[in-house]
């Protein structure tokens, strides 16, 4: 008798445990996220996470709070992301580096976003800018190649740090239209483009809704844009495919994305997917991610894990044939 009451309690909390589990699911949220940006304030990523999240609380009828977790070009805050319970209360918004970074075979410990994460959903794209200081003596990108070759000086390039966005996509177009630069990685986009503006380094490669604002106000100089159209935010400035210089079959924008832990819930799942679905909707956010040059693309958790897997093979193809290192 004993011990079918004890197979009985067992079986009670068992129950039970089910029972919380769904219920905790379908009340979710019911507190305040966190959005974790794997870089300090004022990039690329920060930027769209600040102003997306606002949206996002509104739909999910609960605050949105954006951390920033900076360091190592953005994997102490992924693995931050990583470890953290999964239940949907910890989130990330990612770019582009976190399928740059499994290209490099040499850094260790080895990343793999295809097995360390949930991914949501696929949120919005935005061209990078070629951008030089005022006191470089160029005013396109075909000058800038000519004066990269007439001097003796490396032009110096302000990356948002080593295996960053900025950094690959400046290697790309680096490679295909010839000049060389010395490298100097920052800790995010923010230092490097202060730095810039300056003269404390020739060029830098930012997102162009953060390049746009300095450009009006003549702190700085942009040769080309790394979109496959011309942008609106920029019309005046050419693609780099405009400019004449061929580059590796890589996508050159950013893209921003929203990841969770590995193994979160299904139901969970599903409700920040619609949720994000929704907001990219709300007109105010439309209007605002116009004006920074940044285009809503929703994409489902199926469609995105297909687009890093593609991504990873892409970019680590170009990695590998570059030569290039990650240390």
């Amino acid at each position: 008798m004993r011990k079918l009451l004890s197979v009985l309690s067992v079986c009670i909390a068992f129950g039970a445990g089910i029972v919380s589990s769904a219920q905790a699911e379908d009340s979710f949220p019911s507190r305040a996220i966190r959005l974790v940006v794997g870089f300090g304030p004022g990039g690329a990523t920060d930027t769209f996470a600040r102003i997306f999240s606002v949206a996002l609380g509104k739909t999910l009828n609960e605050t949105v709070i954006v951390e920033n977790v900076s360091g190592a070009s953005g994997y102490i805050g992924w693995t931050k992301v990583a470890s953290s319970a999964p239940d949907g209360y910890t989130l990330m918004m990612a770019e582009n580096a976190l399928v740059i970074r499994p290209g490099f075979k040499d850094i260790e410990p080895q990343f793999d976003p295809l097995t360390q994460f949930t991914p949501i959903a696929f949120a919005a794209t935005s061209p990078l800018a070629i951008c030089v200081a005022n006191t470089i003596k160029a005013d396109s990108m075909k000058q800038l190649i000519a004066l990269s070759k007439a001097s003796s000086k490396k032009l110096t390039f302000a990356s948002a740090g080593v295996t960053s966005v900025s950094q690959l996509v400046w290697d790309v177009v680096r490679e295909g239209a010839g000049i060389q630069t010395m490298d100097i990685p920052y800790r995010g986009g923010g230092p490097a483009m202060a730095d810039l503006i300056a003269g404390h380094v020739d060029m830098t490669l930012p997102s162009s809704q953060v390049a746009k604002p300095l450009i009006a106000d003549k702190r700085i100089k942009c040769l080309a844009v790394t979109g496959k159209d011309r942008s609106p935010a920029l019309p005046q400035v050419p693609t780099v495919d405009q400019a004449g210089i061929k580059h590796a079959d890589v996508d050159l924008r950013f893209w921003f994305s929203m990841f969770g832990p590995k193994g979160m819930p299904d139901a969970v799942t599903a409700k920040l997917q619609k949720a994000v679905q929704d907001a990219l909707k709300d007109p105010e956010l439309v209007a605002r991610l116009k004006a920074l040059d940044i285009t809503p693309e929703y994409a489902g958790g199926a469609e995105l894990k297909a687009r890093v897997a593609n991504d990873i093979k892409n970019w680590t193809a170009f990695i590998q044939s570059a030569g290039l290192k990650g240390r």
